[in-house]
């Protein structure tokens, strides 16, 4: 059947119309203001999922205080997003890059350029989560903004075969994604502004959820201590100066002492153990 042959149900949300016609024609401040107008709904649609997100939040931290980890699967933007989450959860909370692990359908090709056919592939995730001796200590989250990748899909599914939690999100209430997944967090964010480019407002939305669930995790699991990034990696002088200032706002001491205290132990958290044990 063609497009214009489907009926309103049969297109997924992610795949409707515009609500915006003829944008060529539109000023920049039009483009801009419109834009803007459609990113102002995806807090309110995040909003509504957080009951979804505070369930597989709570099951997650369960698991991984066993020692568990944390699988994102997905294709295209979806998959970068799952990969860029995972990536930067060990420099921020100072864990090993084996707690979030993003696998993205193409592997690190696909993080930069598409990859074809990879995403259709409905064994391949399976098989990947394998090479890393997946147990049911762990979650695989699915990402995929319309619900319907085969990458994805068959990941998922296999998963929950063999006991393993399974989350998702996505912004297709009724999509294969949905039926497959235990515990499926929808974030309804209505049709793109550019019609089918999911890497707008369904990619905020992703990016956001996956945002709440390290976070929350990482907070849950005492990587942060009142709101401070104590277990952060010194990766630059940046951090080190971040770091030095917590020190001297905990320690009340001077600076350069505060600096090599945090040098010679590696974190804030550390330094400020050994000063306190030492010290006070």
């Amino acid at each position: 059947m063609s497009e214009a042959g489907k009926t309103k149900e049969q297109i997924s949300i992610t795949e409707s119309s515009s609500n915006y016609e003829d944008l060529e024609k539109m000023t920049i401040h039009e483009l801009l203001a419109n834009i803007n107008q459609e990113d102002s709904k995806v807090h309110i649609a995040v909003k509504k999922a957080l009951p979804e997100i505070e369930e597989l939040i709570s099951r997650i931290v369960k698991r991984m205080q066993k020692g568990g980890r944390i699988f994102y699967l997905g294709a295209g933007t979806s998959g970068r997003l799952g990969v860029l989450d995972a990536s930067e959860v060990p420099p921020t909370f100072g864990v090993p890059d084996t707690m979030v692990i993003g696998l993205i359908a193409g592997g690190e090709t696909a993080l930069r350029k598409a990859v074809e056919s990879a995403e259709d592939d409905l064994n391949k995730a399976w098989k990947e989560l394998e090479i890393f001796n997946i147990n049911t200590k762990d979650t695989v989250i699915g990402i995929a903004a319309s619900g319907s990748t085969p990458y994805v899909i068959g990941g998922l599914q296999k998963a929950r075969e063999n006991g393993i939690l399974t989350g998702c999100i996505t912004c297709n209430p009724g999509s294969r994604i949905v039926e497959v997944t235990e515990l499926p967090i929808v974030v309804v964010v209505g049709p793109e502004f550019v019609t089918g480019s999911t890497r707008l407002k369904a990619g905020t939305a992703q990016k956001m959820v996956l945002n709440m669930i390290t976070t929350t995790v990482m907070i849950k699991l005492g990587r942060v201590k009142g709101n401070k990034m104590v277990n952060m990696q010194l990766t630059n002088k940046k951090l080190i100066e971040r770091g030095t200032r917590m020190i001297v706002e905990e320690l009340n001491i001077q600076r350069e002492a505060a600096r090599i205290l945090l040098l010679q132990h590696g974190s804030v958290k550390k330094a400020l153990e050994f000063y306190k044990n030492n010290y006070q």
